[in-house]
């Protein structure tokens, strides 16, 4: 599952002058062969300039950009292992074309004639140019283009390009893109991985946004990594002003923007992670259906040649240490706020339906917490009391003041029905009934609590009318940390998709909204509270002593290695390099091994436990729902994962 490196450059174009332009454009490419780049485009017709008019028609001009094109060719000798698709005017049989062309170890590879040239509002480029329709397209001799050698150049739209490792590469020129159907659309579904676009945008208002929102949604509709590069501010600025804006875009995620509004002289690069890419082709059969429906894949030319493996170690791909929370805090409230809606949708549908009432266990926890707020707000929203809401806490032989007081106070400050059922009584009398010795502190031990809590709040759910909201996540399903017929059992889950690293979080946002003002400190206390069951005894100043990270591992390390295995498929090994990367200054590589160990054992032995988990609303490209996310057999064997993580 390869990365490949791709930069785009945006040389301060002198219009016109073709021999600087090449000259800048040599020296763009020895930069990016430099760091190990394997794709490197330029702005549409980049070698002359995009803004020179009427000068396209002059043999000087043309005549230039043959020797420019010949000149950076020679230059692709020197950087063998770097493709190089730049733009430039080229006449063929007598008729003008807007060309991409697609270099590599000093060979021209392949012409790609733009297809639609735009010729509305500021452009004019039919006056110049025929477009991609009106050329024959096949291969032609390289010497007919007026360059040095003896071999067959591609010439057609409809191409991809086979390079190193297999990656397939498509092009498309800007205004190629905003078509109904974009060319980079077919050459996608022909099998293109990559797509890169030499454009020519200019700037006005909101034009920017625009064009990032297009660039995101291409990438991400074409399942595919697309970069685009436009020119620059130093193109003819007569009438337009050209801002340089560049893109490199995966799937839907910008991985890398140029910052400057208005900018040229540069260099964006980005790896792209092509496993995430085929991974999620494979998965996604309308991807395919689409493919066959529009008979791409004989539309599609694929032009094979000897090309260097590509170069990229993935060290410039952007790897979150918290693969499911957002970059920055708008976003992050912004999801948070999004999840919380669709808990409280999901609940409220499910209490309006039955007519019924919410019964929670609340132990002064993240989990309990976030399921009561959830349960609060759809009685807010259904116009019913928060006293419908019934909030039970269980204390035992594990429970903290911290937590009891917590948990005591977050229902008085939410107004919900609250009540005490201490269990230490009726689990000593389990004990006795099966044998078991107090003091031994084992699985018994522990699960004996969770199972009676369990059987008190659907008895008392009973009592009152109501149904049991579960509180366990994401995270303790995908580890199977819940006690089989305890707190993994409910009658609707409402955190069952959220992981815990996001947990806290959206506790945090929710706290700020006005309706939960008054739980704010309270809630506040919850979130600096540490992850613990509370199932063995406080230490001796009765504080927590057993803490869940401590026994199964860090949560943050957990869920990244559960959004690498679900959402993209990846390798123990793959997983583990991605880890020890984005966690290098939190946790050793002899740490991450550890914990990925643990979590492939855990994984796979627990998924009898995710098979038979209640109802709970499916939130976002992760989960292990068995109705909707995960199809996965309960007994099926972790020993190839085991071996390879192992041997890490």
């Amino acid at each position: 599952m390869p990365y490949i490196r791709i930069a785009c450059a945006v040389p301060a174009v002198a219009v016109g002058n073709v021999k600087k332009n090449a000259e800048n454009i040599c020296k763009a490419m020895k930069e990016a062969d430099s760091k190990l780049t394997d794709v490197l485009v330029f702005p549409e017709l980049a070698l002359t300039g995009y803004t020179c008019g009427d000068l396209f028609f002059q043999e000087t001009l043309l005549q230039a950009a043959i020797s420019g094109l010949q000149q950076i060719l020679t230059c692709s000798r020197e950087c063998s292992a770097l493709t190089v698709v730049v733009g430039l005017p080229i006449r063929i049989d007598g008729q003008l074309y807007n060309c991409a062309a697609v270099v590599n170890d000093g060979c021209l590879r392949g012409l790609v004639p733009k297809t639609y040239l735009p010729n509305y509002n500021e452009y004019s480029e039919k006056r110049w140019f025929a477009d991609a329709s009106q050329i024959c397209q096949y291969p032609i001799h390289v010497t007919k283009l007026g360059l040095e050698g003896d071999y067959d150049v591609c010439l057609n739209t409809m191409t991809h390009y086979t390079l190193g490792n297999g990656v397939k590469l498509g092009v498309e020129i800007c205004e190629d893109l905003w078509a109904p159907v974009a060319q980079s659309s077919v050459l996608a579904l022909g099998g293109a991985e990559i797509i890169v676009n030499p454009a020519a945008s200019n700037e006005t208002v909101g034009k920017r946004a625009y064009r990032k929102a297009t660039v995101q949604h291409q990438s991400a509709a074409a399942i595919c990594g697309y970069a685009f590069c436009s020119a620059g501010a130093t193109e003819s600025t007569q009438d337009l002003v050209f801002s340089g804006h560049s893109i490199i875009a995966q799937n839907g995620r910008v991985l890398a923007e140029n910052e400057d509004l208005i900018a040229s002289d540069y260099m964006l690069i980005s790896d792209v992670d092509v496993g995430m890419l085929r991974s999620d082709r494979a998965r996604k059969n309308t991807f395919r259906d689409a493919a066959a429906y529009y008979g791409a894949q004989n539309e599609v030319e694929a032009w094979e040649g000897s090309w260097h493996p590509l170069r990229s170690d993935g060290s410039l791909f952007p790897v979150r240490k918290l693969a499911f929370i957002p970059d920055t805090e708008a976003e992050r409230m912004a999801r948070c706020k999004e999840i919380f809606a669709i808990q409280v949708a999901g609940l409220k549908h499910r209490l309006e339906t039955i007519k019924t009432k919410a019964v929670i266990g609340i132990s002064g926890g993240l989990d309990s917490t976030l399921a009561l707020l959830v349960a609060v707000e759809a009685m807010r929203q259904l116009g019913r009391p928060a006293t419908d809401v019934y909030g039970v806490t269980m204390p035992c032989f594990g429970t903290s003041d911290r937590t009891y007081n917590n948990a005591w106070e977050l229902m008085r400050k939410l107004g919900v029905t609250a009540k005490e059922i201490n269990i230490r009584d009726a689990v000593s009398v389990h004990f006795r009934d099966i044998g078991h010795d107090p003091h031994k502190h084992d699985t018994t031990y522990e699960n004996s609590q969770a199972r009676e809590r369990t059987q008190i709040l659907m008895d008392y759910a009973g009592e009152v009318g109501g149904i049991v909201v579960g509180t366990g996540d994401l995270s303790e399903l995908a580890l199977g940390w819940c006690t089989y017929n305890g707190d993994h059992m409910s009658m609707y889950g409402v955190n069952g998709a959220v992981p815990k690293t996001l947990i806290r979080w959206i506790i945090d946002t929710v706290s700020r909204e006005a309706t939960f003002a008054p739980a704010r400190e309270v809630l506040l206390d919850v979130l600096d509270t540490p992850i613990s069951p509370e199932l063995l005894p406080p230490d001796a100043k009765g504080k927590i002593s057993q803490q869940t990270e401590d026994i199964v591992g860090p949560y943050a390390l957990h869920d990244f290695f559960l959004y690498y295995v679900l959402r993209w498929g990846f390798t123990p090994e793959k997983i583990f390099n991605l880890a020890c990367r984005a966690f290098r200054e939190d946790f050793s590589p002899e740490t991450v091994k550890k914990w990925l160990v643990t979590f492939y054992r855990r994984f796979f032995s627990q998924q009898f436990k995710r098979n038979c988990q209640p109802d709970g609303v499916k939130l976002g490209s992760v989960g292990v729902g068995p109705r909707g996310d995960l199809h996965m057999p309960s007994d099926a064997t972790a020993a190839l994962w085991l071996e390879e993580a192992e041997n890490l």
